[in-house]
Parts: structure tokens; C-alpha cells; sequence
């Protein structure tokens, strides 16, 4: 057992954890800590469902994964026994919110006018970034205020926008 999922446990402890049952927010970092997950790359990394980092081929083809039924430790990257059910774990809405905008992102033409008006737009970030798929709250905010970027947007993009915009406008 890692000294990380050590030092949760005593935590846990100290806080009086098994006597309160509260909910817990965490990052994912967190979560696979709490859930005695094994870090760095790993095969089955997600703690919902057995999506397989590893079969890149079929990342943006396969859109359901078998769902994670167990967390048995020494099967699909469990490590150590769980310390909280993952029923009790939140993740914060501004993870959830970028890792919506990466995978967003991640799908838009790279040679399209969507991207390309990005670019223009938040003249501050770097190519690399943009390339990346890596955002920030505030440049999420001003693209979700921008009327012109919906409209530089092809098809199928506008509509995966839309859905982003009204899942961080209704949910998060």
C-alpha cells in the first residue's frame, strides 16, 4: 500500500470518517487515493467503468465501456481495499466542466473555422495548448459568451457546444 492511501486512511480516522459517512469532493487524483486505485498509467483507469486508456484505436469509436462492478483489489488496477464507497465521492463541477471542454476540444476539426477562430480569439494562449485541448474556466466562459463562435462551428460541433453549454448552464 502506497504512504498516500496510508495517510487518507489515518485521516479518514481522525476525522471520524466510519462514524459520519459524509460525502466527499475530490479531484480524480483523489478519488483514485480514496478508492485504492493504482496511480500513473495505468490499463483501467477510470473508476466507473473499465475503459481501457490503452486501446486508443477505439476511444472516440466505443462509446460505452462495461461499467466497474467491483473494486476487488488486485483486478483492473485496484490496489488496496476501498476507504469510502465511490457513491460518496463528488467530483467538483470545474473538473467535470474541463474535462467536458477537452473532450469538446479533442473533437473539433483541426483544420476547421471553429478552431482556427479560437485561436484568434484568446490571442493570450499558446498554440500548443490550444492543440492540447488545454483551458481554463475564464476562456471557457468567454467562448460560451462569444455568438460568433457558435456560428464558425460546423454541424456536428454546434450541437456538441450547444449540449456543453446547457449541461454547464443547467447541471454544473
Amino acid at each position: 500500500m502506497s504512504a498516500g492511501y496510508e495517510s487518507m486512511k489515518l485521516l479518514l480516522g481522525k476525522f471520524k470518517y466510519d462514524e459520519f459517512k459524509w460525502k466527499l469532493f475530490g479531484d480524480l487524483g483523489v478519488v483514485a487515493l480514496l478508492i485504492g486505485m493504482q496511480f500513473g498509467y495505468t490499463k483501467y483507469c477510470c473508476f466507473l467503468c473499465q475503459w481501457d486508456s490503452r486501446d486508443k484505436k477505439n476511444h472516440n469509436v466505443n462509446k460505452l465501456w462495461p461499467k466497474r462492478t467491483s473494486l476487488t483489489p488486485g483486478e483492473k488496477n485496484v490496489v488496496s481495499p476501498p476507504l469510502v464507497l465511490p457513491a460518496k465521492i463528488y467530483l467538483p463541477p470545474l473538473h467535470i466542466k474541463l474535462g467536458l471542454m477537452k473532450n469538446f476540444a479533442k473533437g473539433m476539426d483541426k483544420t476547421g473555422r471553429g478552431l482556427e477562430y479560437v485561436r484568434n480569439k484568446l490571442t493570450n494562449v499558446s498554440d500548443t495548448k490550444i492543440m492540447e485541448d488545454i483551458f481554463i474556466g475564464p476562456q471557457i466562459r468567454e467562448l460560451m459568451q462569444d455568438k460568433q463562435f457558435d456560428e464558425d462551428l460546423n454541424e456536428t460541433e454546434r450541437n456538441a457546444w450547444l449540449s456543453f453549454q446547457r449541461i454547464c448552464k443547467d447541471f454544473l
